[in-house]
């Protein structure tokens, strides 16, 4: 499979009067054709404004990108004119927004949220438009979508407006969809169909999809790469399979740790993560876990580690100690 997406060295910054928060700093990661990436991170480490910056949907004048290439199917989307971006957005980047709610246009039926890309991109008339709107509901598993393509997004359940959205994404049959927490605001058996939907869809047509969470449980049954983000920054990355079987960074180790198991007695607690994100302003001159890491050394706090392979098939990690995490892999299967 071919690269579809890369990401090289993206650096999006925030000017407050406060300093400068360096939302995404020199991060670099890749998605091949009909492939599903994970960007997995706590809140606040950038996972969510990497996504609006492929966009280029970041919020100005306070945001911008200085820095690093986004290139998709061999353009950089940072040199295309705002008139190229639109033909992009949508058409052939999808994205499925954190809340739905709140994306969805409130004065607008779902039927005229869901023609008028088809209308734009695709140029097809209003009526040809509507009854692709009406296949698509269905396909997402909305029940009557005829009736429904009249209705309201206040006349949607969580779970249906989530739906919507992908409906949304998928309807100009983009290459790519970025989902951004898609199951954030649902209950556990809807995120289940959700994520379970976005699997089929992206397997039946061949569509790759980053999907943003902080829940690794989620990303251990959807995804083939997983990228690991903590304050800006890319800081383990590898194969699903290796990455959850023999994790490298401490961080890494601490959101697994973090997910309940099954396979454990019900008396097992949960080992949260102590402390709190670092101030994005004033990120320490070396590693940013170092305070809130169990197994740090004295080179951890003057000098940041760069991203090292660790094992073969591109398993690479930023920890002066990922060779030495044997005892802490050993504590989070017990």
């Amino acid at each position: 499979m071919g690269t579809l997406l890369e990401v090289k060295n993206l650096k999006t910054h925030f000017v407050t009067r406060s300093g400068v928060v360096r939302a995404v700093d020199d991060v670099s990661w890749d998605v091949s054709e009909s492939e599903t990436v994970a960007l997995v991170g706590e809140s606040g480490c950038g996972k969510s404004v990497s996504a609006l910056s492929i966009m280029r949907l970041v919020a100005g004048p306070a945001g911008r990108i200085v820095g690093g290439q986004i290139r998709f199917k061999g353009r950089d989307l940072l040199r295309l004119s705002e008139e190229e971006m639109r033909h992009v957005r949508g058409r052939e980047i999808g994205m499925i927004f954190q809340e739905p709610m709140t994306s969805l246009n409130p004065v607008l039926t779902i039927g005229r949220q869901l023609t008028e890309g088809l209308e734009i991109h695709l140029g097809l008339a209003p009526a040809e438009a509507r009854r692709r709107a009406t296949e698509l509901l269905g396909m997402v598993g909305i029940p009557d979508p005829e009736r429904r393509l009249r209705q309201y997004p206040h006349q949607f359940s969580g779970g249906m407006r989530q739906r919507m959205m992908i409906a949304m994404a998928l309807s100009c049959s983009p290459s790519l969809i970025l989902a951004d927490e898609p199951t954030t605001a649902l209950d556990v058996t809807i995120q289940a169909q959700i994520l379970e939907l976005m699997k089929d869809l992206s397997r039946r047509f061949g569509v790759a999809m980053l999907i943003i969470t902080h829940n690794l449980g989620v990303v251990a049954r959807y995804a083939d790469r997983v990228n690991v983000m903590y304050a800006g920054r890319i800081i383990e990355r590898g194969t699903a399979r290796e990455l959850y079987a023999n994790p490298r960074h401490p961080y890494t180790l601490g959101l697994l740790r973090s997910v309940p198991r099954l396979d454990e007695p019900r008396r097992a607690r949960l080992d949260p993560i102590e402390g709190q994100p670092p101030d994005l302003m004033r990120l320490p001159a070396g590693c940013a876990f170092t305070p809130r890491c169990g197994f740090s050394v004295e080179r951890c706090r003057v000098e940041a580690p760069p991203l090292c392979e660790v094992n073969a098939g591109g398993h690479v990690s930023a920890c002066w100690e990922a060779d030495n995490l044997d005892r802490a892999r050993t504590a989070s299967r017990t």
